[in-house]
């Protein structure tokens, strides 16, 4: 990468050994947009970071679900690089979040085999962010059963222009030949480097787009919307996406 940027990069899954016999054709990568928390918390007269601590509890049920039913990675969209264009206190408790869900939660993500990843740029991250984070990397990058992967201060169209800045830059020092530029090296210098691409998206509180996430990596991703806020949303309704997916053929532009 480029010096002046630092990223997570999600690393290597080791074999999942969790049983998926209970449900066929389960998608591998789940990708999760986690909206409309301040609404949730604007219906209740709440404040906004209410709806973000809500929003925090859900994460628990998910992850937990999703591991129990031998998905590989789910991809949480946390906090995008537009975020920081919110409220400064709203932003500042955002920034505490992975501290305060980590502390509380990394023993048990570590007992139940969950591995912990993260995509993003660091920079403008405060310390003690980038201190939780890297902790709970460190203590969960044995595990080998789903990859709970965060994106945090993550943006798909710098995350594209990052990596062809790399390519150039090797192409420039000699290191590449422009013929060897296709889809597969151009996968290789994102963030999800050694992650497939998701087979399913979901997006919660009826926004119908994308709002610059994993724009590469979901060009024949399955998307799945939902009216229900975050704070609202269940296990139930992850297994209602789960089993709309499973309806769908995925021809990926063949009949």
């Amino acid at each position: 990468m480029l010096e002046k940027f630092s990223y997570w990069k999600v690393k290597s899954k080791k074999e999942n050994k969790a049983d998926n016999k209970n449900l066929e054709n389960i998608p591998k990568h789940v990708a999760i947009i986690m909206d409309g928390n301040g609404r949730w918390a604007k219906k209740r007269g709440l404040p906004r970071i209410a709806g973000h601590r809500e929003g925090m509890n859900v994460i628990n049920k998910i992850v937990k679900k999703a591991n129990q039913l031998g998905i590989e990675v789910l991809t949480l969209y946390a906090f995008s690089t537009e975020n920081w264009k919110r409220p400064k206190n709203e932003v500042d408790f955002l920034m505490r979040l992975p501290e305060r869900y980590l502390s509380v939660e990394l023993p048990k993500l570590i007992e139940e085999n969950v591995q912990i990843r993260f995509m993003g740029c660091m920079n403008n991250l405060p310390n003690h962010t980038i201190q939780a984070i890297e902790k709970a990397v460190e203590q969960t990058k044995s595990n080998t059963g789903l990859i709970l992967n965060f994106a945090l201060n993550y943006g798909s169209r710098d995350e594209i222009v990052f990596a062809i800045q790399n390519i150039a830059k090797e192409a420039a020092s000699g290191h590449l030949d422009l013929n060897s530029i296709n889809h597969e090296l151009v996968s290789k210098y994102l963030m999800t480097e050694e992650l497939r691409d998701p087979d399913l998206l979901i997006r919660t509180s009826g926004e119908i787009r994308l709002s610059n996430f994993m724009l590469w990596q979901l060009a024949y991703t399955e998307f799945w919307f939902t009216d229900i806020l975050w704070p609202d949303f269940s296990e139930e309704h992850f297994l209602e996406a789960l089993h709309v997916y499973q309806q769908r053929i995925r021809r990926f532009g063949g009949i």
